[in-house]
């Protein structure tokens, strides 16, 4: 069994174009007793139906996250879309080191590059791959949580999200999730131990 002080300071990053299937990943490796904690990011956006503030994120409002910008309270943040704000709170890294949790963030590429960068060698950075870019289309068709408009938009910020793959520490590709599980568990593990 690792020490607290082991795995004390070390991040895991979880990135992908929306619908590769890094949520799911993450949520196997979290259940998986590798003493990991999940980050819950903040965003600007109003809560969806099925989320919980703190739960699922931190539910700032536009002023709210604009105001801890200055506050310089966020390890990174990007501006998705226009007016939509995502970020990772410093105090929420804070938190799980001080349990002695090695951190796991599920974001978006941008995010996820920006944290390494931050964090480097401390950090792990693992990019989900669709096995297509068709693939991945039908996946977000799928899920009818999107509109034509909004499916579009992913659609686009995939294919620019796919080009920076090669940036992030390593790939997983996500063809058979049951796989794409596995494989994670094993690189994370190995981190974490190293």
């Amino acid at each position: 069994m690792e020490t607290a002080k082991n795995k004390t300071g070390k991040c895991v990053i979880f990135s992908a174009p929306s619908g590769a299937g890094k949520t799911t990943i993450v949520h196997h490796l979290l259940d998986a007793q590798l003493g990991l904690a999940f980050s819950v990011s903040a965003c600007s956006r109003a809560p969806r139906p099925n989320e919980t503030d703190g739960k699922d994120y931190y539910f700032l409002g536009l002023e709210g996250f604009r105001r801890l910008i200055h506050e310089d309270a966020f390890v990174e943040w990007e501006e998705v879309y226009t007016d939509n704000y995502y970020g990772t709170l410093r105090s929420e890294v804070e938190r799980i080191w001080n349990e002695g949790k090695t951190v796991i963030f599920d974001v978006d590429v941008v995010g996820g590059l920006n944290i390494k960068r931050i964090f480097g060698e401390r950090a792990l950075a693992v990019f989900v791959q669709p096995p297509s870019y068709e693939e991945l289309e039908k996946r977000l068709r799928h899920r009818s949580t999107e509109t034509e408009e909004k499916i579009n938009i992913r659609m686009a910020k995939a294919k620019k999200e796919l080009d920076s793959a090669k940036e992030f520490d390593v790939v997983i590709i996500n063809d058979k999730l049951e796989l794409a599980c596995t494989e994670a568990k094993q690189l994370v593990s190995e981190f974490i131990q190293s």
